[in-house]
């Protein structure tokens, strides 16, 4: 039987992962395998997911900087099941020592690769293609009162659009520059 995630690749910031899974192509189309819970175990990796849920976007839209803080942090694995996106993290753990630092990765459904998202970064994304499907598993459901998130603009990341598409919400939150951190360890 083939591995469930024939290729592991590490990011630039620690515990941040590229996962290809196992895909299958034929006459029918492809069958993809998002989570295998005894090779997320082998990799040391969370297994306790508790809420899963998608989004659409068009092109140009960025979704992001989000989190959640302590004790309602969450560990996510994003996959990109139609479309293309341009995703990217920024590492908010304190004791880090890529702390404030990011890193971007096109997630696409052609490529089929996932991104494992430890707690501590704050996620988002832009959709470089129309009607991006984009699928998320989180190891925490989502708690209003602990959802955070940082201005996307303020971030040290050039987005490649000249005027991104945002919600309300996403205009709103406060810049990196003198963002306390609650991801302390």
């Amino acid at each position: 039987m083939a591995p469930a995630f024939p290729q592991v690749r590490e990011t630039p910031l620690a515990g941040c992962l590229e996962l290809t899974p196992f895909r299958q192509t034929d006459a029918r189309g492809q069958f993809l395998k998002l989570y295998h819970e005894p090779s997320f175990r082998a990799l040391g990796l969370a297994v306790d997911w508790a809420e899963d849920f998608s989004s659409v976007s068009r092109q140009g839209v960025i979704r992001g900087m989000h989190f959640q803080t302590p004790p309602f942090d969450q560990v996510k694995l994003v996959t990109c099941l139609a479309g293309r996106v341009l995703d990217v993290v920024l590492d908010l753990r304190e004791a880090s020592p890529t702390y404030g630092q990011c890193t971007a990765l096109e997630l696409s459904a052609q490529a089929g690769n996932a991104l494992y998202i430890p707690s501590g970064f704050a996620h988002g994304f832009l959709a470089l293609e129309e009607d991006a499907l984009v699928h998320y598993k989180v190891t925490r459901p989502h708690a209003p009162d602990h959802d955070c998130g940082i201005l996307a603009s303020s971030i040290p990341f050039a987005w490649p659009v000249a005027e991104p598409i945002l919600s309300d919400r996403d205009r709103t939150f406060p810049g990196l520059d003198g963002f306390v951190t609650p991801f302390r360890s």
